[in-house]
């Protein structure tokens, strides 16, 4: 095979999936066909649907000669079984996956396609962006790994690629994955992905990878029918993702992958795990309970070398305390834990010799390692509390010790700024105060400042006008002398009592609806609505997710 042809060239298959989604389906496939004629065909492989969808693909192909439509007789369950159809069928030198509710980027086929004919690779690689929907708030996928274009002669050189599971922001040449007979799981089966990936990096290929947007995922949270990785109110959808998981490890050790399987298993603690364990508490005890067990269950299959590296790592230190404790236990302070970045609480309780422990009555895991992580990567728990007024609200902050290594690192002062999560950008710059030692024993420091609603009014985004409805995070950075310092958010203290919505006066006197609440992770976040624009938007979001979660109780 001639790899030294021009990136544009036709030589590119894209297998399109989708099930009863004919109002999203032709927009992905259309995106597909928009990358121009370095695609020389589009696979729409239509999983037996009820609607539509069908008819709206037969329409486009009778005026789109690229494009073949393949409908299955018999709906599969999953996403694995229409991928595998469409790969049998397709006759380009290399193939791409899309979904039919996301799509490709203008200039992600020849992005990926000059990368894998320019470094001779079996598979090139590019940046996945996550779209929150009807926001349109990005978050990249993975970033990391796509900082620049790097080239691996195997993955073992960079054991970070098993956290990148992903199918669809990849293109793969096409006589590779069929020389290793490289598919994906059949029928009802869940996060296909982990498995199809584990069997590409078993196989050895050369990768490349490009800093480019190759593909948007579309997040929406609001849908009548959420996808698998967001669905995740029963406990099928863990022992799902836990088994796609463990088929991974099984297939890179199997390969004789030593380094890649136990990279495996620690993103599992590290991603899986620390996902799940922000909800836990928003299940019912039921739940709770068969979560615990299956988790125990799960993690005493690894051995001691999988606890070694890094045992303070938040998803290390949660799977500890799963297995050191036969039932759940310790929730809130889990979730927090689980947060990024993560949040140690207190109680901070310490062996009869000095060594820390998670706590009196649970003494294993001990926390030692945390006496000589550096200040940077700490578990750092600040807690914050808001009191409400008319034009202002008093934000009150609390850095708490953590076995001495705060105190040893001489905490000067705390940087304060909010953040609007819909758009990325600052409620103004950030705000210096200084912290205030206790006299206290147990090693607090103080901070307040004062948040002006103004502030939240009027800020522009490029995804609407400014009177649409934003979210803000609190984002905080503890200055420690010497010029070290630590990112984090704040743990949510309620006892100036329950976070209620209300009117308060923004810039020009204008009315803002102001809503202070705790996320899933447990920080300090605002919903701001300026004007009645906002107000409305705020009303009708909220009668979305009533209804959405009637509709799923």
């Amino acid at each position: 095979m001639n790899h030294s042809e021009p990136g544009r060239a036709p030589r590119v298959g894209v297998v399109v999936i989708g099930y009863n989604d004919a109002v999203h389906v032709t927009t992905a496939v259309r995106s597909a066909l928009a990358q121009g004629p370095a695609v020389r065909e589009v696979v729409a492989v239509d999983d037996c649907s009820t609607d539509h969808s069908v008819e709206a693909l037969t329409r486009l192909a009778a005026t789109e000669p690229r494009v073949t439509v393949v409908r299955r007789r018999v709906n599969s369950g999953g996403c694995g079984s229409p991928r595998n159809t469409g790969l049998d069928r397709v006759t380009s030198p290399y193939v791409m996956f899309l979904d039919s509710d996301d799509v490709l980027p203008p200039g992600a086929v020849d992005a990926l396609l000059t990368a894998a004919t320019g470094a001779c690779a079996e598979v090139a690689s590019g940046l996945c962006v996550r779209r929150e929907l009807p926001g349109r708030r990005e978050v990249p996928w993975q970033a990391p790994l796509y900082a620049s274009h790097a080239v691996f002669e195997r993955p073992a050189q960079r054991p970070r690629l098993v956290h990148d599971t992903l199918c669809v922001n990849k293109l793969y040449r096409t006589d590779f994955l069929r020389e290793h007979g490289i598919r994906f799981p059949e029928g009802r089966f869940h996060y296909e992905d982990f498995v199809f990936t584990a069997r590409v990096l078993a196989a050895r290929p050369r990768i490349a990878l490009v800093p480019d947007r190759v593909y948007i995922w579309h997040v929406r949270r609001s849908a009548d029918r959420l996808s698998i990785s967001l669905d995740r109110a029963d406990i099928a959808n863990w022992r799902a993702r836990t088994e796609a998981s463990r088929l991974a490890y099984d297939i890179l050790l199997g390969a004789g992958q030593k380094e890649l399987a136990r990279a495996a298993r620690a993103k599992f603690l590290d991603h899986e795990v620390r996902i799940y364990a922000r909800e836990l508490g928003l299940h019912d005890a039921h739940y709770q309970r068969a979560w615990w067990a299956h988790t125990r269950a799960y993690l005493a299959e690894y051995d001691a070398s999988d606890w070694a590296h890094n045992p303070t790592a938040p998803g290390r230190l949660i799977g500890r305390v799963v297995l050191a404790s036969p039932e759940p236990r310790d929730l809130p302070r889990l979730r927090d834990l689980a947060a990024r970045p993560a949040r140690l609480l207190p109680p901070y309780a310490h062996a009869c010799d000095g060594t820390p422990l998670w706590s009196a009555d649970l003494p294993e895991p001990t926390l030692d390692a945390l006496l000589t992580r550096p200040v940077r990567l700490l578990p750092l728990a600040v807690d914050a509390e808001l009191h409400p007024r008319a034009r202002s609200a008093l934000l009150r902050l609390r850095l708490h010790e953590l076995y001495g290594r705060v105190a040893q690192a001489g905490p000067e002062a705390l940087e304060v700024e909010w953040r609007c999560r819909e758009t990325g950008r600052a409620a103004g710059p950030r705000t210096r105060v200084a912290l205030t030692s206790s006299p206290s024993p147990d090693g607090v420091w103080s901070a307040r400042t004062t948040v002006h609603w103004a502030a939240f009014s009027g800020v522009p985004g490029p995804y609407g006008p400014s009177s649409a409805s934003r979210t803000w995070d609190l984002r905080l950075r503890v200055r420690f002398q010497g010029g070290a310092y630590r990112e984090v958010t704040a743990h949510a203290l309620t006892s100036a009592g329950p976070l209620r919505r209300r009117a308060v006066v923004g810039a020009g006197h204008a009315v803002v609806l102001v809503q202070p609440y705790v996320t899933h992770s447990g920080a300090l976040a605002l919903r701001v609505a300026p004007g009645s624009r906002g107000v409305m938007s705020v009303v009708r979001s909220r009668l979305r997710r009533l209804l959405h979660w009637h509709t799923h109780t």
